[in-house]
């Protein structure tokens, strides 16, 4: 009997492998758009000189400022935050999403930065407290409390166009990496008013 689940799971296993080895790694890019031929760009990143082809039918959102009182019941947001003591978590930067991304990572997990999590959720509720605006975000699996400073970053998605891709734009992507080592992308982000997404 036990012989028989082993097999089972083993071909269960062997089974997915190739799905989840045909699923595509991305990269996180950030950079400034120094050029554009057709539907290539060709962005000076962290990493140095990047090509970057961006789909005919991509997803393009501008990242614009927002203040504390964009952050409603009902918004759909990502938070970037430190965990505190009381397991609350103080917000370092506040990403509200346009209705059309609704959905999109939801859940906490951890953020690329040391010790930092990432929280994508529905606002439920939103109270001032001494320490600043305090919020509870729901997702699927649970909540966290989220503390708003005076000193965290809060921006907001809007729905964009591909005119906004243009040279000296500040971008944000998660691309694939193609085997001639450029790079592609479906969905991109541009900064609007000198915001760096």
């Amino acid at each position: 009997m036990n012989k028989t689940i082993i097999l089972t799971l083993t071909a269960a296993l062997m089974a997915a492998t190739p799905a989840l080895a045909q699923q595509p790694q991305t990269t996180r890019l950030r950079g400034t758009i120094e050029k554009i031929e057709g539907g290539m760009l060709t962005v000076k990143s962290e990493a140095g000189e990047v090509k970057l082809a961006v789909a005919d039918n991509a997803q393009v959102y501008g990242v614009r400022n927002a203040t504390l009182a964009d952050v409603t019941p009902n918004a759909f947001i990502g938070v970037g935050a430190m965990p505190q003591a009381d397991d609350s978590q103080k917000a370092i930067q506040v990403m509200i999403f346009a209705e059309a991304q609704r959905g999109i990572g939801e859940g906490h997990r951890p953020w690329d930065r040391p010790g930092s999590t990432m929280t994508n959720g529905t606002v439920d509720t939103t109270v001032k407290a001494v320490e600043g605006q305090v919020l509870t975000v729901k997702y699927k699996d649970g909540e966290k409390k989220i503390v708003i400073t005076p000193e965290s970053t809060i921006r907001a998605y809007v729905v964009g166009d591909k005119a906004e891709l243009k040279a000296g734009a500040a971008i944000a992507t998660f691309a694939v990496k193609k085997p001639d080592g450029s790079f592609e992308t479906s969905r991109i982000n541009v900064g609007r008013d000198g915001i760096a997404p």
